[in-house]
């Protein structure tokens, strides 16, 4: 039997694709397919299953024909694990569908197990993005379309707060997002981000840059004992301190008389970063930037293992920062 068209906006589609290792999106393929399935047949048959559990033969078992002509869906979490033989029963039922079934796999999208992977998308895969979201612009992102999944919004400013807060694990940014949309009437705004989430956004490794690159060294100092306290990497707080000062350096270089609109498009900053590192840019003098620079990467090297003392290394830094921003 020819393999069934799939339309990409059809989650009973015979085969959906989720390609990508973000845990949180790889869920919602499979509950988006679960959901639509049993919206169908409040008695579908789910079978979730791990590489081990697919065994050359189990497919054929799970997807023969019944006699109750049941619907199902069939799970495999993890595929490009997948051993030689199992995957060879794989691409032989791409060949043929089955009725009332649709079979759902997972893919990490590397190199590894890349013969299924094009084998499913030969055959016609609805196909699912789920790329790790390693960029924080993507997690903003990410943000704004879960306020707008739930029928909120919220400010710009609250959303990079709420992404300063929670940091980079999506169910946690998810879950903020539906509390806050949940309880808050009208547009979210920073003030209810901060009355939310007190404590953990002062302690956030982009608090301690914003104090450092404005010269507060007593406020980013203090910021930076309450982070390290509670738990955020050193890591997080280097990286959040290079990005500080990159930008301070990439709007200083900027061409003079620019509105900030065609700022933003030139230097890849939200207009309304452009007014905050604007403010920020008071003080800075090119060797101040470049003085800076070598702070953090020195910072970096001693907190990835080329220091004793990681939570020194970030002081000695976060001071050098703080007074290079005041040397002009």
């Amino acid at each position: 039997m020819p393999a069934r068209a799939s339309r990409a906006d059809d989650p009973l589609a015979p085969l959906t694709l989720a390609v990508g290792q973000e845990d949180l999106l790889l869920d919602r393929a499979v509950q988006e397919v679960v959901a639509a399935a049993r919206a169908a047949d409040p008695d579908t048959d789910v079978r979730d299953l791990e590489p081990g559990a697919l065994q050359p033969g189990t497919l054929d078992e799970l997807t023969s024909p019944s006699l109750f002509a049941e619907r199902k869906v069939v799970v495999v979490r993890q595929s490009q694990d997948l051993s030689a033989d199992t995957v060879k029963d794989v691409k032989a039922y791409l060949a043929a569908p089955a009725e009332e079934i649709t079979l759902v796999l997972l893919h990490a999208g590397g190199a590894k197990g890349k013969g299924l992977l094009d084998a499913a998308r030969k055959a016609g895969a609805r196909e699912v993005a789920c790329p790790k979201m390693t960029k924080p612009a993507d997690r903003l992102a990410f943000v704004r379309g879960e306020f707008r999944a739930a029928g909120s919004s919220a400010t710009p400013g609250a959303c990079q707060a709420l992404v300063d807060a929670i940091g980079s694990d999506l169910r946690e940014l998810a879950s903020a997002c539906a509390q806050l949309a949940s309880d808050v009437e009208g547009a979210v705004d920073e003030a209810v981000v901060g009355r939310y989430y007190t404590g953990r956004a002062e302690a956030s490794s982009f608090t301690v840059a914003d104090r450092a690159v404005e010269g507060r060294a007593a406020e980013a100092l203090e910021a930076l004992r309450w982070a390290l306290s509670t738990g955020v990497a050193p890591v997080l707080v280097t990286s959040a301190l290079a990005q500080g000062v990159r930008s301070i350096g990439r709007l200083a270089s900027a061409p003079p008389g620019m509105r900030p609109a065609d700022l933003a498009r030139e230097l890849g900053m939200p207009p309304w970063k452009i007014d905050r590192v604007r403010q920020q840019l008071r003080g800075w003098s090119a060797d101040g930037v470049a003085t800076a620079l070598t702070a953090v990467a020195e910072a970096d090297a001693a907190v990835k293992g080329g220091g004793y003392d990681p939570g020194y290394a970030l002081e000695k830094a976060v001071v050098t920062i703080a007074r290079a921003a005041r040397a002009r």
